[in-house]
Order: structure tokens, then sequence, then C-alpha cells
């Protein structure tokens, strides 16, 4: 046992060409597991410290050594990352609580009556919470709207914002507002400014209301542009969303140009905006005027579906629709006098058409299908 003789692990030149070295994996199993020539040697190998023995056993990549010491270094890791989970777990299940308490404390308010309208029965958080919440799955999944030119609108301040109006029911003015509620940075809110026909149906009219539409009069129209309200109208009326299919993307006269002198008092900018695929989701192909006339509405309209399938022919097709807002026309630059000057507004409402009708027909070239 005394003249044993210690063999150092890489000493690979001291042996001869004729006999191959074992593999160092295997001889360190060997001295392991040794006799007695080999005792003293196995003595030494343990007073090693692990990380030495690490680093001399050339059989071991150096990346799993990194890796082995890593784990040697870190050994509570495992507990702690369940640690981390559990603490996650609570945080989501505390989002779940807060959501479901500020659904109660809503209804406590409905219910109570502790909320708040405007003049004109504007509900804010009875459309963000409720009624936008309806919109918007039909806007996002059946329609799959595309907004285009969102920037053009101002994050403060009142602006009017023209657009064409098509699709035999007014789906595109709804919309047109959940496209500027979710798309716009600041989140802002679209005022409509609706026919006088949607304010004496039962229903509709409170609906309506709280949307925030009003009766498409000058006086309302102003009064919001001064609060800094956001404001839409869609000119056509009644000539663009009950015109036939056949003069599709069309767009009607624009009336007397009531929206230029408004914004011209109130100097603020008119936006033009261009809808493509509210025209074909009830394609008119007819009109009872017999039937108009005994419901007391402008027309009756005849498509593929309705009224021959019943309530199931008011379902809309689910054509691809794109919103895109041009560039504001500003209207600060004219002195008061001029909303009085019946050139200048026919000038400045044929430019908001020609502008609105452009656009139309370059979206138009663009699409590649009407429902994909």
């Amino acid at each position: 046992m005394a003249d044993a003789k210690v063999i150092p692990f890489d000493d690979d030149r001291s042996r001869g060409s004729a006999v191959q070295r074992p593999s160092r994996r295997r001889s360190a199993g060997s001295r392991r597991g040794g006799g007695v020539g080999e005792g003293h040697e196995v003595g030494e190998v343990q007073a090693l410290p692990s990380r030495a023995r690490a680093q001399d056993d050339g059989s071991v990549p150096r990346e799993k050594q990194r890796e082995q010491l890593q784990q040697q270094e870190r050994p509570d890791q495992p507990h702690q990352a369940a640690q981390e989970s559990q603490q996650q777990q609570p945080s989501a299940e505390d989002g779940l609580e807060r959501r479901i308490a500020g659904g109660l404390a809503f209804l406590r308010r409905r219910l109570t009556g502790d909320y708040e309208v405007d003049d004109f029965g504007y509900d804010a958080e009875l459309t963000d919470n409720v009624l936008m919440s309806l919109l918007r799955p039909v806007y996002e999944k059946y329609f799959r709207v595309e907004v285009k030119g969102i920037e053009n609108i101002p994050a403060e301040g009142g602006a009017l914002i023209v657009a064409n109006h098509s699709g035999t029911l007014p789906l595109d003015g709804l919309m047109m507002q959940v496209a500027v509620h979710d798309h716009h940075p600041a989140g802002r809110h679209l005022r409509l400014l609706a026919a006088d026909l949607v304010f004496v149906l039962p229903v509709v009219n409170e609906l309506a209301r709280k949307l925030g539409h009003t009766l498409a009069c000058a006086e309302d129209a102003e009064r919001l542009l001064g609060q800094g309200e956001l404001v839409g109208v869609m000119p056509e009326g009644f000539k663009g969303i009950g015109k036939p299919f056949s003069e599709r993307y069309k767009l009607q006269r624009f009336g007397r140009g009531g929206f230029v002198s408004t914004a011209l008092r109130r100097g603020a900018p008119i936006i033009p905006c261009s809808i493509v695929g509210a025209e074909e989701i009830y394609p008119m192909l007819g009109n009872a005027k017999t039937v108009a006339r005994l419901l007391g509405f402008p027309y009756f309209p005849l498509t593929p579906t309705f009224p021959w399938l019943g309530p199931l022919g008011a379902v809309p097709l689910p054509t691809k629709w794109t919103i895109q807002f041009g560039e504001p026309i500003p209207t600060g630059g004219y002195p008061p006098e001029a909303a009085e000057d019946p050139m200048l507004m026919f000038n400045l409402t044929d430019q908001v058409r020609e502008q609105i009708q452009h656009t139309l027909y370059k979206l138009l070239v663009q699409r590649r299908s009407v429902f994909f």
C-alpha cells in the first residue's frame, strides 16, 4: 500500500503508442470501485471538491459543467418558481373579483338612478359598458371592419365628420361610432345626427338617445360642436340609404349644405369619411312604395331575402367593411359672415362630396372581394 503510485488523470504522453488508454469516464468508474492498489488514489479523488472534479474530468463538456454549477448555486430555484406561480394565481382571481364587483356596482347605480345623462340624453356609462359591448362583436367578427386614417380625427375640440350613407338600414352609422371609439387614441365618442324617424320609433328612440344621437338640425349640431364634441352627419339621408342596388357607391345630393354652414359658424374642421361594404348588406332590388306609405316609412325595401324569408331575411349579409377618414378641411380661417355666403357653402360642400366619392372609388379598386 505504501508503494502505490498515483497516476495523473491526463498523463497520456507517458504511455506508449501500442497501448491505448481507456476512456476517462470508464477509468474514473474503475478507480471508484478499484482494488487494493488504487485505494490511495480514491482517497485523493474524494478529497477533491466537487467543482474541481467537474473541471478536471475532460469527458464532461464545458456547457454541461456550467449548468451543473448553476444548479448547485441555486438549489431552491424550482421551489421559488412554484411560489411565484402561486403568487400570480391569486392576482387573476383578484381581477375577476374586481370585474364582478364593478358589474354589481353598475347594476346598483342603474337601479337606484345614480347615473348622469347630458341634455341630449346621452348616457356615457351605459354606452361604454353595455351598448358598445353589444355592437363590438358585429363590428369585429361579422363585418370585420378595417379602419384607415384615424389619425386625421383631432384628439380634442369640435370636429364634423361627414360620411356617405347606404345599406337600407343605418348600420353604417353605428359601425362608424365603434370605429372612432375603439381606434382613436383618445377614445372619443361620436355624436351622430339622426333623422326624425329614429326618434318616433319605440325602443329605437331610447337607444339612440343613450348612444348620443340627436336630431339632425343646425341648432343641435352647432351646440355640440361648441361643447367640443365630435359630431357625425350623413348628408345623403334617406336618398342614400334607400337607393337601389344598381346605384351603389354613387353619392346622392348632399342637401343644401347646412352642415358646412354649421362648421363655419364654429370654425370646426370637416373630416370626410368613406365607408365601403355597407352597400351589399341588404341589396335593395325594389321598393314597395304602397307598403311604405301605409307604414309611414320613406321606403320599403325588397331584397333577395326580405320579406320572402321573414325575420331571417332581416339578417344582413356578412360583407367585409373598410372605413377611411380623410384629411380635415379647415374652416377656421373664414370670417363669421362666411356662413351666410351661398357660393362658399356650395364650393365646400362640393369639395367634401368629391373627396368622399374619390376615396370610395379608390377603395373599391383595392377591394378584392365583397365578403373576404
